[in-house]
């Protein structure tokens, strides 16, 4: 996609109420320091639209990017980040509940795990979650670039038995440093977006 304009538009924290988007939404959910932001920012082109930070567990809002002014990319919460009392994780996972229940929008969500990791039980309980909600998540395997391409089958393989995933689940590898996987998550989107 030729990538015109993307600006964020929405923030919504806790007391927030959702915005009622006319336009389709792709939703990206994942630990923290997953690489959400750099996904994010790699799609649309830009460098630091969404913030990226040293600090896990900084994206405390669901964050609305509009892009071209053609569809949403939601980022969600970030999970699994230890400092962030557990009062605070309970009220994120209220927000990102009511968010996949109420959204009218929502065509889709990716789920970013670490390439180089097995998921962890965090992951395993987002993607039953996803599932549970209604959707069935789209597995983006982030951090390509930090893995030999020898290790590339034996990873994905990892993640879709640690996820539980059948074989029918979407799995992208992505290296926000070499944009691999960008068009096939861009052409998978714009797919998503018109089935509608």
């Amino acid at each position: 996609m030729l990538i015109k304009s993307a600006v964020l538009e929405t923030v919504c924290g806790y007391t927030s109420k959702l915005p009622q988007n006319t336009k389709p939404e792709i939703a990206f959910a994942g630990k923290s320091n997953v690489g959400k932001s750099s996904l994010i920012n790699t799609l649309v082109n830009r460098k630091a639209l969404a913030r990226t930070s040293g600090q896990p567990g900084k994206t405390q809002t669901i964050n609305f990017y509009n892009v071209n002014d053609a569809l949403y990319l939601t980022d969600l919460p970030g999970y699994g980040f230890a400092k962030v009392p557990q009062r605070e994780k309970e009220k994120w996972g209220k927000m990102i509940e009511n968010y996949l229940h109420s959204s009218g929008q929502l065509r889709a969500v990716f789920l970013l795990i670490d390439i180089r990791h097995d998921p962890s039980s965090n992951d395993k309980t987002m993607y039953e979650w996803i599932l549970y909600q209604g959707f069935h998540p789209i597995i983006i395997a982030t951090k390509l670039d930090k893995i030999k391409k020898n290790r590339l089958p034996k990873q994905l393989k990892a993640i879709r038995t640690g996820l539980g995933a059948d074989e029918a689940t979407r799995i992208i590898p992505f290296s926000a440093k070499t944009k691999q996987g960008r068009e096939e998550i861009w052409e998978l989107m714009e797919d998503l977006c018109i089935e509608k």
